[in-house]
């Protein structure tokens, strides 16, 4: 199969030929061919999979035989639960709708405001944005959904963990009842399927990854070793190896800038990404890490589903997730859109209830591999697989104090003064415990 059989424009085509794509994704296929005709969907796929093309492409092409948007106007709303997302899919829009007339921007929070209701002003064919900036926005009148075609919502599961369930159903509040609507989420929880019925009309189902599961061609194993001594077998890792692209996730935001820190000590160029950073400084860190600048980026949980880096070859866990879902989305990061990649995790004894947890998520036993002159004085027990185990939820995160609206996501509204801080909770949490190019091209 070829994109030119799914009924695109041919704009559209030469766009993705121009790209080095040829053969849509299996998410691709299944998705663009439904929402052409007008249906809304529900699609389920983890990251990687190829996903923003699958909405982006028959979007673009559904806009493009329509009227212009007029002043104030909003013709297609993109909700994504970060910035990093929002910038993502306002990439993705711009690169394939490049030979298309249509009028597209990306507004979230942590940026001045004024420069956003102005381009809203003339009119957008597609706006991508956060909930909180975009209700921020609608109560200034910088925009009107009157004529508004499509929604989707990207990620919307990861929404809902994060506490914007609010957010939601107030901008669809805002919105006029006819309308096509896209949900894309990783998986079909409870949740989603009860938000879905206030969203979808008689949605077509799509669904190309089993729940819970990590992609084949990303290989996986631990390095068992002591707490004390992770940060020094990274660095040896690093070296030995000659990794050139290296993405660590660490459990605190103190501990990613520690480690940043320890790593350029050590002459290896390295950033720390987390909530505390600047929208200035993440971009930069990010596009100077795509670059090959830096070689390290270190990032918490809350970018573990927000960042795109084409063909990543490595993952590092320094710390493993509390969540177990979490390693699921961490080393997805990997092994993107065909390509092979490796993710790696060191662990300390006290981390194996927290390794045992995820080996029952994803119903595999990590291979255990011993480094050299890093064998921890405290052995990692060895568990038995036991029965999968539903995954648990994220307890929704804390936003920003009041005044500094410098997360990496934007918190939700209703939330802003009560949710608990994702990084300090897992580190206070985790205290105290003790626990023994592509083969097939794809956009």
């Amino acid at each position: 199969m070829s994109f030119s059989t799914l009924g695109l424009s041919e704009p559209l085509l030469k766009a993705v030929a121009d790209e080095g794509y040829d053969t849509p994704s299996p998410i691709q296929a299944q998705a663009i061919p439904p929402v052409l005709k007008g249906h809304d969907v529900m699609a389920a796929a983890q990251t990687g999979t190829g996903k923003t093309a699958g909405f982006t492409l028959p979007l673009l092409h559904r806009l493009s035989k329509g009227q212009p948007a007029k002043a104030n106007q909003v013709r297609a709303l993109v909700l994504t639960p970060t910035r990093e997302l929002a910038a993502q899919v306002a990439e993705s829009v711009e690169t394939y709708g490049k030979y298309l007339n249509l009028r597209s921007t990306v507004v979230f929070g942590g940026v001045k405001i004024n420069p956003q209701m102005m381009r809203l002003r003339k009119g957008v064919d597609i706006l991508i944005a956060t909930p909180g900036r975009l209700l921020d926005l609608y109560q200034q009148n910088a925009m009107s959904f009157h004529t508004l075609e499509v929604l989707i919502l990207d990620e919307a599961d990861r929404m809902l963990d994060m506490g914007f369930i609010h957010d939601i159903r107030r901008v669809i509040k805002a919105l006029p009842s006819k309308r096509q609507n896209l949900m894309f989420s990783a998986t079909f929880s409870e949740e989603i399927r009860d938000l879905a019925k206030t969203i979808v009309s008689d949605p077509v189902e799509i669904s190309v990854t089993p729940r819970n599961s990590t992609a084949v061609n990303v290989s996986q194993w631990i390095h068992p070793v002591d707490k004390t001594q992770k940060r020094h077998l990274l660095v040896e890792l690093i070296n030995h190896h000659q990794w050139e692209q290296v993405l660590v996730f660490s459990r605190t935001k103190r501990g990613a800038n520690r480690l940043a820190e320890f790593l350029e000590k050590n002459n290896i160029q390295a950033a720390a990404i987390h909530g505390n950073k600047s929208q200035g400084a993440r971009t930069r860190a990010l596009g100077e890490f795509k670059s090959g600048k830096l070689r390290v980026l270190v990032a918490t949980d809350i970018a573990a589903r927000g960042l795109d880096i084409e063909q990543l070859p490595q993952v590092v866990n320094l710390d493993l997730p509390e969540v177990a879902q979490d390693y699921v989305h961490r080393i997805g990061r990997t092994g993107r859109a065909g390509a092979t990649g490796q993710a790696i995790s060191l662990v300390s004894a006290d981390e194996s209830q927290l390794l045992q947890d995820i080996e029952r998520l994803i119903q595999n036993l990590l291979p255990r591999k011993l480094v050299v002159g890093y064998e921890p004085e405290n052995p990692l027990p060895e568990l038995p697989l036991r029965a999968p185990i539903k995954a648990k939820k994220p307890k929704k995160p804390k936003a920003p104090r009041s005044g500094n609206d410098s997360s990496l996501a934007e918190a939700p509204r209703n939330h802003r003064a009560t949710a608990p801080n994702p990084d300090k909770r897992r580190q206070n949490n985790h205290k105290g415990k003790s626990h023994s190019r592509r083969p097939t091209r794809t956009p």
